[in-house]
């Protein structure tokens, strides 16, 4: 449970945090409103054409009785519009990240530089950085359109899948959005997607009671735009209570300079060297 409060702690101090350095909250918005415009078109378009979808995809219903035949595509319409807000919510986070990649970065060493010590560099390239990013951002987005298939193929389950599984589909949301948001501030300290995602669940309710609340705010229009400087922030804060700072080095597991450079036919320690 403590945890859990110090989640929620670590995303209202990244908001402050933003609050107190206008410049960095005014530019980080732009990436984040850039892509609001374009998912805005997309969600309006999609719920338009919900119950057209619904029909399609349950033709065994046709003959059923009224109220059944409403009831049933009812819950289907509702399941299929949280299963596009989940993706939604998942996939926002991942593409503003991956435009604005380079200010979130700045973003998050200036955090790091204001809570004082060593501010910790990948020793990569930004291009190398980015490549890294994209990649990571494309498998987590697979991960979750698996996740989306499972639940909306359990939303079928009568009762529970109208109850229990929307619940369990909202704090699947938290923890990939608080996977996102400190991807950048981990990345930077040299830790990979599968070394993150151990931290990560090493510790669930920290990361759930950051991202649960974070998840919520995002379902407001708009609102999305207005937090995600501060959510960079506080996940960078987060980081920080993570990896048990501050320590000089990075903490153990393959890192992102060695992976990088090794893919390209160098060894660990020399493509660290050729980075810095």
């Amino acid at each position: 449970m403590r945890d859990l409060v110090s989640g929620f702690g670590y995303l209202m101090k990244g908001q402050r945090w933003a609050a107190r350095h206008g410049r960095w909250w005014g530019f980080g918005m732009i990436p984040a409103l850039i892509t609001l415009v374009g998912y805005a078109a997309a969600l309006v378009a999609l719920f338009f054409w919900t119950d057209d979808v619904i029909a399609w995809a349950t033709p065994f219903a046709d003959d059923w009785s009224s109220p059944w035949l409403g009831v049933f595509r009812g819950a289907l319409s509702i399941l299929f519009a949280a299963t596009c807000l989940f993706l939604a919510i998942i996939t926002f986070t991942a593409v503003t990240l991956l435009v604005g990649q380079p200010f979130y970065e700045s973003l998050s060493e200036a955090v790091d530089r204001s809570e004082g010590g060593a501010v910790p560099e990948s020793g990569m390239s930004t291009w190398a950085e980015l490549w890294i990013g994209l990649r990571e951002a494309i498998a987590l987005l697979i991960r979750v359109a698996l996740w989306s298939v499972l639940f909306f193929a359990l939303g079928f389950i009568p009762g529970v899948g109208q109850t229990v599984i929307p619940v369990l589909a909202f704090c699947v949301t938290a923890f990939f959005l608080t996977e996102e948001l400190t991807s950048i501030a981990l990345l930077r300290r040299g830790i990979l997607l599968k070394e993150r995602r151990r931290l990560l669940r090493s510790r669930r309710l920290l990361s759930l009671g950051f991202g649960v609340p974070l998840s919520v705010l995002f379902l407001i229009p708009l609102v999305a735009v207005f937090l995600m400087p501060g959510a960079v922030a506080g996940a960078t804060l987060l980081v920080r209570d993570l990896t048990g700072e501050d320590e000089p080095a990075a903490p153990r597991g393959e890192t992102a300079a060695g992976a990088f450079n090794g893919a390209n036919g160098f060894n660990g320690a020399n493509g660290a060297n050729g980075g810095s």
